[in-house]
């Protein structure tokens, strides 16, 4: 990491350097900084607030994107409590011993890191979720539930929704593993999400219903299934079309592929894609009951 450390105790500064580098980080120290003369991006800040508030406030601003940690000789307003509002992270009381000052580093670097990563994993879901709409779909109200549907994203976007809203963890099972049953008797406080129950013969089925009884469990099939005692809902995608035994046929299809893409082609274009002349396109659209766009 890249560690500038702002300190008027020579002596301090010089053992802080000396330990970073020699866990292998990269460091400049500096006294009495002017602002104008930071022009290098750095990873932590290590900020003594020995050095007047406003000169304190303005480094911790020009730092905002970084880890900034004060070195304080006492504990005040001017030196904790307004330099953390401003945007410091934490703060180590001198004389500190050296190695709490680098478990103080890698805590807050894994935080911004893991952060990051989350950051990341929610504009990835928001991405792939973002044509599944739930404003009309209720969330699962007990457990358990069974979710049929004939898209697997609807599914998931519902279960994410609900830890998101109830605050729990989610635990992700998928039926087709050889250790389902092993993964669903470990304990766990958040939702056990199983997936792929329409995959299960009869006997697995009959087995996971006994065993989730008292369970937080959400089960997806993309099946119906009729003989499923606990609660259960329906969320499907109309523009997607899957039938219990997962083959299509070919009116299926073409209401699929026209409901996709009639948006995207015109349709001189989208008959000639499905193989199919104008005419019968628009007698498809009339006969399946598809409603042409605009």
């Amino acid at each position: 990491m890249n560690i500038l450390i702002i300190e008027s105790e020579i002596y301090l500064a010089q053992k802080v350097v000396s330990r970073l580098l020699d866990d292998g980080h990269s460091c400049d120290y500096v006294e009495s900084p002017n602002i104008d003369s930071l022009t290098k991006e750095y990873d932590i800040v290590l900020l003594s607030t020995s050095l007047p508030s406003l000169q304190c406030k303005n480094i911790i601003k020009r730092y905002k994107d970084s880890i900034v940690i004060l070195l304080v000789s006492y504990i005040s307003d001017e030196t904790v409590t307004n330099p953390i509002k401003d945007g410091a992270k934490d703060y180590i009381m001198k004389p500190f011993i050296m190695d709490e000052l680098v478990r103080k580093i890698y805590h807050y670097k894994e935080c911004r890191s893991l952060r990051q990563e989350l950051n990341t994993m929610r504009r990835y879901l928001d991405f792939i979720f973002q044509e599944i709409d739930l404003e009309e779909q209720s969330l699962p109200p007990s457990f358990p539930t069974l979710i049929e549907s004939n898209s697997q994203k609807c599914a998931d976007k519902l279960v994410f929704e609900l830890a998101r809203k109830m605050d729990l963890g989610v635990k992700f099972v998928s039926l087709n593993s050889d250790n389902w049953q092993k993964e669903l008797t470990n304990p766990f406080k958040g939702i056990v999400y199983l997936t792929d129950y329409h995959t299960l013969k009869k006997n697995a089925k009959d087995n996971l219903i006994k065993l989730i009884e008292d369970k937080k469990c959400i089960i997806t099939s993309l099946e119906k299934e009729e003989e499923f005692p606990y609660r259960k809902l329906e969320f499907n995608r109309p523009d997607l079309v899957v039938l219990n035994n997962n083959i299509m046929t070919i009116n299926d299809y073409v209401k699929m592929m026209v409901l996709s893409f009639q948006g995207k082609y015109p349709d001189t274009e989208l008959s000639k894609k499905l193989g199919i002349s104008r005419k019968s396109l628009w007698e498809k659209r009339k006969k399946l009951g598809i409603e042409k766009k605009k």
